[in-house]
């Protein structure tokens, strides 16, 4: 017999899996043994994982993907909201466009995931939901004020999911990655006026030394995800290098 996987037999749900953090997740889900739907857009290129396209702003796509969840793999165990979108404006250049946009991917987008996750789990012995947060949800990244604002949403949400069906066995936490090595990340470096050296100012700025890599989310999120973590709920876990740690006055 092989060794026990962290996640061997249980069905998860990943939106936002077509790329960076969300693909990370995927593919360390499908390598801890899990059976994956992953919903988005655009078609991922994870092995071993199901992808139903996916909007998540549409209730009923998130409602899809958890019956596909069900009808293939049986059930529903984990569902990780990972998709989100960013607009790099003040909120004085903030259009009602961008707004909606903003609020529709990463708040009710959460919201259809967390809604659709609790309404199965509370009746099916339960479950973990682990959205994914930011840093930028408590400390304000310049230029990003309705990103910020939704960030703060999600954790708001995470709290009260956890609170309020703790007793149904469902467990919500929030993970608050800081500058990961993404598609969003190259995104803010490219507007700068000179990317390589804000680049070099980011990674200088963590005291690790570097910025984060998916995988460093990822393996939190399996941990989460597992038995392992049965006591935790209504937490927001930083993963940010020790960014947000240290006084703002530089030593």
């Amino acid at each position: 017999m092989g060794e026990l996987k962290a996640l061997d037999g249980r069905s998860v749900v990943v939106t936002g899996a077509s790329s960076g953090i969300g693909e990370a997740i995927a593919r360390r889900m499908v390598a801890e043994g899990a059976r994956v739907v992953v919903g988005c857009r655009s078609e991922p290129s994870v092995d071993g994982a199901l992808w139903v396209p996916a909007d998540v702003s549409d209730p009923a796509a998130v409602d899809a993907l958890v019956a596909v969840a069900v009808d293939v793999h049986g059930g529903l165990d984990v569902m990780v909201a990972n998709a989100g979108v960013q607009v790099e404006k003040t909120v004085a250049d903030t259009t009602d466009a961008d707004f909606d946009l903003v609020m529709d991917v990463n708040v009710r987008g959460v919201f259809h995931c967390c809604r659709a996750a609790v309404r199965y789990m509370r009746d099916h012995g339960g479950g973990s939901i682990v959205n994914i947060g930011s840093v930028a949800g408590d400390t304000a990244d310049h230029g990003m004020a309705v990103y910020n604002a939704s960030k703060g949403a999600v954790h708001s949400l995470t709290r009260a999911v956890a609170v309020d069906h703790g007793r149904d066995g469902v467990r919500c936490n929030a993970i608050r990655p800081g500058w990961i090595a993404t598609e969003m990340a190259e995104v803010v470096f490219a507007q700068a006026d000179d990317p390589a050296s804000m680049r070099a100012d980011a990674v200088a700025a963590h005291p690790v030394g570097r910025l984060g890599a998916p995988d460093d989310v990822a393996a939190l999120v399996v941990w989460l995800a597992s038995d392992e973590s049965a006591f935790v709920t209504g937490s927001l876990f930083t993963v940010d290098g020790g960014l947000t740690a240290q006084s703002p006055i530089g030593g």
